[in-house]
């Protein structure tokens, strides 16, 4: 018997890997974050299987759902929202099976923040603009942050950076990025990226609050930051293509 955590990818079901939908096609038991994976992704679920959403569910209550299919012998898929990896809560969850002698396996899914940049229709590293992407969040109501993670360490990179569960803090998030890229760094607030009701919202640090504001958004969202969302105008091409230097795949310079 194995536990599966999945990762289900932003929403869009067609994001689905098809290791992913395999494994959801197979495993008789399938438990899903229903708050941030739609139905259609477990669709395929087998006919039959057990198919519950976790949302309402508490860790005591999935983790004995999953020991009650060890019991009986059978796979489970676990699937997350997104990639398992990050902001998944599958930590806590691996350390149960662990102490019970489960199985697992983690398959990976497309983050928020990639297909966040393909609805955006953009490239988050620029040359000489840009290279590194931090991934972070704010505390708000959830577990804090370690001392030394805070968005104004991050931004003295400048990096670009990606916000979780940052959408109810704009203001705060402007007051520690201003110093650094200044109120007219361009910000991207994606929401419910991959879902039928996806909406972009394209800014800067001084009027990104107000435009969300206006929106009516208040969660499920993403926040990219940076000078790279500007899209680069006048920056180099990259080294990797150019004519006159030479590497292991094209060893001759070309005229």
């Amino acid at each position: 018997m194995t536990v599966f955590f999945i990762g289900a990818g932003p929403g869009d079901p067609e994001l689905l890997t098809i290791k992913a939908q395999r494994l959801i096609g197979e495993c008789p038991v399938c438990l899903y974050a229903g708050s941030l994976v739609p139905e259609q992704v477990v669709a395929c679920a087998p006919e039959g299987a057990r198919v519950m959403d976790t949302a309402p569910m508490t860790l005591d209550e999935t983790h004995a759902e999953i020991l009650a299919a060890h019991q009986r012998g059978e796979n489970v898929a676990r699937v997350h929202s997104g990639d398992p990896s990050l902001y998944g809560a599958i930590a806590e969850q691996i350390r149960r099976l662990k102490a019970d002698n489960i199985d697992y396996q983690i398959v990976p899914g497309v983050p928020a923040y990639a297909a966040a940049a393909a609805a955006l229709g953009q490239e988050l590293t620029i040359p000489e603009l840009a290279q590194s992407i931090v991934l972070t969040r704010m505390s708000m109501k959830s577990t804090s942050m370690p001392a030394g993670e805070t968005l104004e360490n991050f931004a003295k990179t400048g990096a670009t950076l990606a916000i979780h569960l940052g959408i109810r803090a704009l203001r705060e998030i402007e007051r520690q990025l201003a110093p650094y890229y200044g109120a007219d760094c361009p910000v991207a607030v994606v929401y419910r990226v991959g879902w039928p009701d996806q909406m972009i919202i394209r800014g800067t640090i001084s009027d990104i609050h107000a435009k969300v504001r206006d929106a009516k958004i208040t969660r499920t969202a993403l926040i990219l930051a940076g000078p790279a969302l500007g899209g680069g105008h006048g920056f180099p091409d990259s080294a990797l293509y150019d004519a006159a230097r030479p590497h292991v795949l094209r060893p001759k310079a070309k005229a």
